[in-house]
């Protein structure tokens, strides 16, 4: 008995293997006849040797007395076919052999792979990776991975060319740039760097630009003269003078204000931080809160610690829950003292389990109990910290500026002075006193003062004193006139007026929340101080008339960009447009730079720790600079 074996993508020879072998069967090669599996019919194979046999007679055999079989075989046939040609087009393919590195396509799969391994932080060894080897070798037969030491010595540094070229390009026509710098020390090798991002507002769209300028190894001591001498170096690698400084946001460290003094250079100390050694101070300040913090982190700790108590907590969380709830019961937050907000998650998390926990405590010994006047404490201090919390979420956003500090600072003033928490007042009149004594000279700094002037949700409405409105209007004035100054001797005549009778905005601050919106107590805040100062004192010199009209109107809503404000009204304001592109490019914080060195963290890991500070430099750079270009 004969089946056929081969398969070819000759539709006859498809026939013959399917008919042989699921249809009829065969004495011997040489048999004149074929019996049908199904009737065991005799039928004669159409010839009267090997090479003149045919399958006519078999298949209308099949078709007049077998058609359910005759249809599977006429979809078999098909199936069959396809599939021969498939194969054969593989094998073609196969044929063509491996794509030359210079090869367009290869090229472009080499730069997709690199750039998978800068933006999702993988390290550069994974192109010997088995797995990862394996799914390319799938995706592309013929791509050959180029090897580790070519993406580090050659394409690494090429798309870092490329890319450092096309900012430095961006950069070349911009009048002001601001800066954040910082320094990180890693846990995995010994390695320093010292960072430098770079922030400015483009001059067509008027949006708010930001990109890593440079990450530096930053050997030895970390003093004011190697701070100072490593900034100057980043700057000079980029060809950026020290005029076109307008700012560099830095942290509180005695080392860097020295090293700014050195470079006499404008700078700012990071707001967040400010914030951050304000409410430190409160937190200390009781001891009843203390305390409170303190027993609430041996609660946390416990359950962090011991899988059987998480484990007994959960299924009180679910029991209270109730029957049909399907959301996941939530964890506790432990508290990093280095970081006050972490202390309030940690509270809200508490108070929000309060039910379990006091169940959980009516059963099982804890490390730490907490009183009713600690719950009660606990509900106060989260109150008290609510508003700080909101404005550090706030600053810490990519587009906060230097011109949301002076307005901050008076509503968490006003907010402080309110007497409505008792059992907490020595907490929050030592939070009024530390805000009253850090930021007290924030309304005579020309940096801050002169950026929310030209902010357009702030203007004059959140100074604390006429005396500092007038002070600030006149540090606005001297930048207008500078600005007026140079446009004049570039076009050789005087900057037109804007256009009087433009209409103006209807009167009233917009609130810039969507109706139906409850609005937070700090946030309800920035209104009355919007509401207290709506007429704002012109000035009388020529260069302010577009001061003055653009002060009397309306602010727009917190909740609105300022950007897009200044990209709609430049042509009515060309001087302030000016001002504003220069002041409300300075960032409110130097959490860029942090954030910066989060993603350092993940590219010096474990797995990394011996890159080069070169190559991390290069990572880095591309990690947050490659999508700005692609």
């Amino acid at each position: 008995m004969v089946s056929c074996w081969v398969v070819s993508a000759n539709t006859h020879f498809v026939s013959r293997c399917l008919l042989y072998g699921n249809n009829f069967l065969l004495d011997s090669p040489q048999s004149l006849t074929a019996t049908c599996n199904v009737c065991k019919a005799v039928v004669p194979r159409g010839g009267r040797s090997v090479a003149t046999f045919n399958t006519t007679n078999l298949i209308k055999h099949l078709q007049k007395h077998h058609p359910k079989e005759h249809d599977e075989f006429l979809a078999m046939k098909g199936l069959k076919a396809q599939t021969s040609r498939q194969e054969s087009l593989l094998q073609s393919f196969e044929r063509q052999g491996k794509l030359s590195p210079d090869n367009v396509k290869a090229k472009e799969i080499t730069e997709k792979v690199l750039n998978f391994i800068v933006l999702d932080d993988q390290p550069l060894s994974v192109v010997e990776n088995e797995g990862f080897r394996s799914l390319m070798e799938y995706l592309q037969p013929r791509y050959s991975l180029p090897s580790r030491r070519y993406l580090s010595e050659t394409a690494l540094p090429e798309l870092y060319n490329q890319v450092s070229t096309k900012l430095a390009d961006k950069l070349k026509g911009v009048p002001n740039l601001s800066f954040t710098t910082d320094i990180w020390t890693s846990d995995v090798s010994p390695m320093s760097l010292i960072s430098l991002t770079v922030h400015w507002i483009d001059r067509d769209t008027y949006g708010l630009c930001c990109a890593v300028l440079q990450v530096k190894k930053c050997g030895g001591s970390h003093n004011r003269a190697t701070i100072a001498a490593s900034i100057t170096e980043m700057l000079n690698h980029w060809g950026i003078p020290l005029e076109k400084v307008h700012v560099i946001l830095r942290d509180n460290a005695s080392n860097m204000k020295a090293a700014m003094q050195d470079l006499s250079v404008s700078n700012l100390g990071c707001f967040a931080h400010s914030l951050q050694l304000v409410v430190n101070e409160g937190l200390i300040s009781q001891r009843s809160v203390s305390d409170a913090l303190a027993n609430s982190r041996k609660i946390v700790a416990h359950f962090k610690h011991s899988q059987l108590a998480q484990s007994r907590l959960e299924d009180l969380q679910r029991e209270m829950q109730g029957a049909g709830t399907t959301t996941s019961p939530s964890r506790l937050v432990q508290d990093v003292q280095t970081r006050w907000n972490s202390s309030f998650y940690m509270i809200k998390s508490i108070l929000k389990e309060k039910r379990p926990l006091c169940a959980y405590a009516a059963d099982h010994n804890l490390p730490a109990t907490l009183s009713a006047n600690d719950w009660a404490l606990l509900e106060k201090t989260a109150a008290v910290l609510e508003p700080f919390e909101e404005l550090t979420r706030k600053i810490s956003s990519a587009t906060s500026t230097a011109a949301e500090v002076i307005p901050a600072v008076t509503v968490l003033q006003r907010l402080l002075a309110e007497n409505t928490s008792t059992g907490i007042k020595t907490m929050k009149t030592t939070l009024l006193q530390a805000v009253n004594r850090r930021f007290s000279n924030i309304e005579s700094e020309p940096l801050y003062a002169v950026a929310t002037l030209v902010d357009a949700r702030y203007k004059d409405r959140f100074f604390t004193s006429g005396d500092a409105a007038r002070r600030g209007k006149a540090l606005l004035i001297q930048e207008l006139e500078k600005v007026e100054q140079a446009l004049t001797d570039e076009a050789g005549t005087t900057v037109a007026e804007p256009a009087k009778k433009m209409a103006c905005m209807e009167a009233g601050p917009s609130t810039g929340v969507p109706p139906g919106t409850t609005k937070s107590s700090f946030s309800s805040l920035y209104d009355k101080s919007l509401e207290e100062h709506d007429e704002p004192a012109g000035g009388t010199q020529a260069v302010v008339t577009q001061m003055q009209m653009f002060l009397k109107e309306p602010t727009i809503g917190e909740a609105d960009s300022p950007f897009q404000y200044w990209a709609n009204h430049h042509a009515r304001f060309p001087l302030l447009a000016a001002v504003a592109t220069k002041f409300l490019s300075a960032p409110s914080t130097s959490v860029e730079s942090e954030r910066l060195f989060s993603t350092a963290s993940n590219i010096v890991d474990e797995k990394r720790n011996r890159l080069t500070a070169e190559r991390a430099e290069m990572l880095i750079f591309l990690k947050k600079n490659l999508p700005m270009f692609k």
